[in-house]
């Protein structure tokens, strides 16, 4: 079984996960995955298998936190469902079809994949790029394209799908608070579709750490569940009385330090 020395750091990661979840709508795995790489490299895990169990255990974490997240937006009256209705499908096919490809990538390359892709979206909201204001969301077939591409983007990454879904929202002139709901309920599919993924393409693979299932670190996610499903509704409440200008920023400035240190970490 785990040892006690790990357990109040996986507790802690699960405080701040589910609050920012709940504050930003991301799910977590922004967070997640780069604390979780450090936590496995500190214990030992092997170093060609530590990225792809914290982006298999990160997705498994989101299930949980999403669905707390969810339930607090919704009673906000924050979630528009005909966008996750639509978004769904294509999320599933795309976050299942990569997280199973993942595992034929290496563990420098993603951590790349993951730096570029988290600057690039942290840099477009600090800079506070602002749509047209004749600009809607596309029709039926455009947000489930969108949300093929942003399911398999969140799958490489293990993140809930809401660091492009809420850019992506907020492009079309969905207000933010809206668009961190909505997200929350999006980011439910992509973590289980994601995690199932990550568990069948490390079944049989050799030399994986006790309490695993496949790229799944059991007892992280279940350290991490236990707390976050608490912290997530404290953050659903500030999401919901913070200027918009404040979430945005506190957004951008999150995602590019953990940018920052997954490389630092990795490379």
């Amino acid at each position: 079984m785990m040892e006690m020395m790990w357990i109040l750091p996986y507790l802690g990661l699960g405080l701040v996960v589910g609050f920012f979840a709940g504050l930003l709508g991301i799910g977590g795995g922004g967070i997640m995955v780069p604390v979780l790489t450090m936590l496995f490299i500190a214990q030992g895990f092997a170093d060609t298998q530590h990225i792809h169990l914290a982006l298999g255990t990160s997705l498994a974490s989101i299930v949980v936190t999403s669905i707390s997240s969810m339930r607090s937006h919704h009673q906000h009256g924050a979630v528009q469902w005909n966008i996750v209705k639509v978004m769904a499908p294509g999320i599933l096919a795309g976050t299942f079809m990569l997280s199973y490809f993942a595992h034929f990538l290496s563990t420098t390359f993603l951590a790349i994949l993951f730096s570029i892709f988290m600057s690039y979206v942290g840099f477009q909201m600090f800079l506070n790029l602002k749509p047209k204001p004749t600009r809607q969301l596309p029709g039926t077939v455009g947000i489930s394209s969108v949300g093929f591409g942003i399911g398999g983007l969140s799958a490489l990454v293990a993140i809930g799908g809401g660091s492009l879904i809420v850019p992506f929202l907020t492009w079309c002139n969905v207000k933010i608070q809206q668009a961190i709901g909505t997200s929350s309920a999006i980011g439910l599919p992509i973590a289980l579709a994601g995690s199932i993924g990550y568990m069948l393409s490390g079944s049989g693979v050799g030399g994986l750490p006790a309490y695993t299932v496949g790229y799944v670190y059991m007892p992280a996610v279940f350290l991490i569940s236990i707390v976050s499903i608490f912290s997530a509704p404290i953050g659903v409440r500030l999401a919901h009385t913070l200027p918009v200008g404040v979430l945005k920023k506190t957004f951008a400035v999150i995602l590019l330090g953990l940018a920052f240190k997954m490389l630092q970490t990795v490379l």
